[in-house]
C-alpha cells in the first residue's frame, strides 16, 4: 500500500505525495521535475517540487545527475539510508534521455586519502538502452 511506503520513512501521506509515489512506482526510468508537471498539469510546480525534496530528505527516493542538465529522481531501495556504500551505478540513454538505475551494480570502493570524507558517490554510464538499441 502506498500509504504503507510513506509512513515506514515517516511521510505524511497527502494525496499529492500518494500520486506522485505512484508515479515513481510505475515509472521504469527516473523521472524529473518536468516530467512530472507534465503529467500532472494542473499541479504547482512548486508543491511538486517539496514533494521530491520531502521524498529525498527521507531517503524514498535519490536523485540523480544524469549529465542532460535534469536532475531526475528514482526510488530507493526498501532498505537503502543513501550512504555511499548504498550507491549503484545509473545509465543514461543519449538517444531517448531516459535515466535507469542498475540496482544490482553497486559503486565499487574506492581507496580515499586520509583527510577526506565521502558523504555520496555517482557513476553513470552513458549509451544506448535496450530499447533504443
Amino acid at each position: 500500500m502506498l500509504e504503507d511506503r510513506l509512513h515506514h520513512r515517516d511521510i505524511k501521506p497527502t494525496t499529492m505525495r500518494i500520486l506522485v509515489l505512484k508515479e515513481l512506482i510505475e515509472s521504469s526510468a527516473a523521472i524529473s521535475l518536468k516530467d512530472l508537471e507534465a503529467r500532472f498539469e494542473r499541479a504547482d510546480k512548486v508543491t511538486l517540487y517539496r514533494t521530491l525534496k520531502t521524498f529525498e530528505e527521507n531517503k524514498l527516493i535519490h536523485s540523480i545527475d544524469d549529465g542532460s542538465g535534469s536532475v531526475k529522481y528514482a526510488l530507493c531501495e526498501e532498505t537503502c539510508n543513501c550512504s555511499p556504500n548504498d550507491q549503484h551505478v545509473h545509465f543514461h540513454c543519449t538517444k531517448c534521455d531516459e535515466t535507469f538505475c542498475f540496482n544490482q551494480t553497486k559503486i565499487p570502493a574506492t581507496k580515499i586519502p586520509f583527510g577526506f570524507e565521502v558523504s555520496s558517490a555517482a557513476m553513470v554510464f552513458q549509451g544506448i538502452c535496450a530499447s533504443c538499441s
